[in-house]
């Protein structure tokens, strides 16, 4: 087959553009045209009075050999690439142990399910909830303002992810397709088809409820073993060798769980974990990230900027945008997890605090758009050079929210038009904000460090220019965005992924520093799984 790319046809194309397109390209009799799929569409948005579908298209003809030699020259005329995945092994018939992979987060799900489709069938610890019992939790938090620390956005089946945008795109590099395996794992779960080839995809909240129920149960047919409010409290570590050796895991319980091979994809937010792997000498550093707001507008707004006469084209949805600004003061502010027609909603973990976060569902009908507008931090901004200096600065900015917003759970909020002018908020205008339990109004310019508030001042009008509205007066301002990436990153060697100094444990994902979203941390858990594999079975043919 050949892959064509770089497809343009007007919006509302009639349904056989798309086949004139490829004859026409291609150069070739109708009767040569065999058949084609969509392997990807997109839009360019560029020019909004002539929005155009943009697609990738996989093609049947009659000579591809011909043709390939005759568009040898054509970057967009190749042969379709094999997106099959293969399992690098299968475990042994005499396989002696299992791996044990604690969090089910994207990257501990995948990690999982890879592995019992390998035959290795893992056992999964989760310090949180089933999903479904932890989704009652989190409303307790937005509803009654009550907060139970081990079920809430960041713990629980499905990790921070669940409690998101969904968004199933990434920028990573991919060469081997691990994330076209993703994406078709996650459509036999439940997924809608459409993922596979456009290209922003993305399920919600409520979708990705029922995906992970059925993802655990393939897990647990093929041998795999969850275990639900099993918080690991220490790793068992032997130091008796040139380099220290995982030999088990401690449940809060006090039960001990023997394992040479223990996956380790807790997400961002499990600072107690990263303070006993710290405790332990497991080798940890301290990462930069981000600290900001969250910001919303009406998304009717966003979509006029952006589509202009064609907002609300139903094949185009709720407009997203992506913005940068590098300021005077050296500091870059932009946009991050952007979540069209979603709520912003309260993402702590621990008490005492407030955290900010946005959320869609597959719908994205929601009244606002939201984002963070965040700014880039460095070590030298931390506290002290402590590996876990990151997490004391995350702990200090949540606790000053939870303070100015009448230390109930509320957020503190102001209009954008006010804090650009420096003076407290008292009343919202026309953007109701979505944040629950509730948005205390007040001054937000205490909440961060104070080159972080000039930076977001200074970046606020010029993100107008590019999106008209984006400064206007009564959008919302919600604080603070503090869990943007992990603020620690434990290092792992390029070929085996084991941790630099701790052999059997296998850090993965956002939370040990190795991606940041869905779909990367997935992909991540696939090559960290891969690497578990291939050691449990060249230990079987040396032991």
């Amino acid at each position: 087959m050949l892959r064509l790319t770089e497809i343009k046809l007007p919006l509302d194309h009639s349904p056989d553009a798309l086949r004139e397109a490829v004859i026409d390209r291609l150069q070739i009799s109708p009767e040569a045209l065999h058949g084609f799929t969509v392997a990807r569409r997109g839009f360019d948005a560029r020019k909004r009075s002539a929005i155009l579908f943009v697609y990738s298209l996989d093609v049947e003809v009659a000579d591809e050999v011909q043709l390939l030699q005759q568009f040898s020259a054509d970057s967009h005329i190749k042969p379709t690439p094999d997106t099959e995945y293969t399992f690098v092994t299968h475990a042994p018939s005499d396989l002696k142990s299992r791996p044990v992979i604690i969090g089910t987060g994207p990257c501990g799900f995948m990690a999982a399910l890879i592995l019992a489709q390998m035959g290795f069938k893992p056992l999964i610890l989760e310090r949180g909830k089933e999903v479904r019992q932890r989704t009652k939790d989190t409303w307790g938090l937005w509803r009654n303002h009550k907060l139970d620390p081990e079920s809430n956005v960041q713990f629980g089946e499905g990790g921070a992810g669940t409690f998101s945008d969904g968004k199933l795109h990434t920028q990573i590099k991919d060469p081997r397709h691990l994330g076209v395996k993703v994406l078709r794992e996650f459509v036999k779960a439940g997924a809608p088809e459409e993922i596979l080839h456009i290209s922003k995809p993305h399920v919600g909240t409520f979708r990705l409820v029922g995906m992970l129920e059925k993802m655990r149960e393939e897990i647990v047919s093929l041998g795999g073993e969850f275990r639900f409010e099993s918080r690991v409290t220490d790793i068992d570590i032997d130091d008796g060798h040139d380099q220290k050796q995982v030999c088990g895991v401690v449940l809060a319980s006090g039960e001990r769980i023997e394992t040479n091979h223990v996956v380790l994809a807790i997400g961002h937010s499990a600072r107690d974990t990263f303070q006993m792997l710290y405790e332990r000498g497991v080798y940890v550093e301290a990462k930069p990230f981000s600290i900001g707001f969250r910001i919303e507008h009406p998304q009717a707004l966003i979509d006029q900027c952006r589509y202009g006469t064609f907002a609300g084209h139903p094949d185009l949805g709720a407009a997203d945008y992506k913005l940068v600004h590098h300021c005077k003061n050296g500091r870059s502010v932009y946009s991050f997890c952007m979540c069209p027609g979603g709520t912003v909603v309260a993402a702590t973990s621990e008490e005492g605090r407030v955290v900010t976060n946005g959320m869609s569902q597959y719908s994205r009908n929601e009244r606002n758009a939201n984002s963070g507008i965040v700014v880039g931090i460095t070590l030298e901004d931390f506290p002290s050079d402590h590996p876990l200096a990151g997490i004391e600065l995350q702990r200090d900015l949540e606790s000053r929210a939870f303070v100015l917003g009448g230390s109930n759970y509320e957020a503190p909020g102001q209009l954008v038009g006010d804090f650009i002018k420096g003076k407290a908020s008292t009343a919202l205008g026309s953007v109701q904000p979505s944040y629950t339990p509730g948005v205390h109004l007040t001054d937000l310019s205490s909440v961060l460090p104070d080159y972080a508030s000039e930076a977001i001042r200074e970046a606020l009008p010029v993100f107008d220019r590019q999106i008209k509205g984006f400064a206007m007066h009564d959008a919302v301002l919600t604080g603070v965005e503090t869990r943007t990436s992990s603020p620690i990153r434990i290092k792992r060697n390029r070929d085996d992924y084991q941790s630099l100094n701790t052999k059997g444990l296998y850090p993965a994902g956002e939370g040990a520093g190795y991606a940041g979203g869905i779909l990367s941390a997935a992909v991540d858990g696939i090559e960290v799984a891969e690497a578990v594999a291939l050691s449990m079975v060249n230990k079987c043919r040396v032991g």
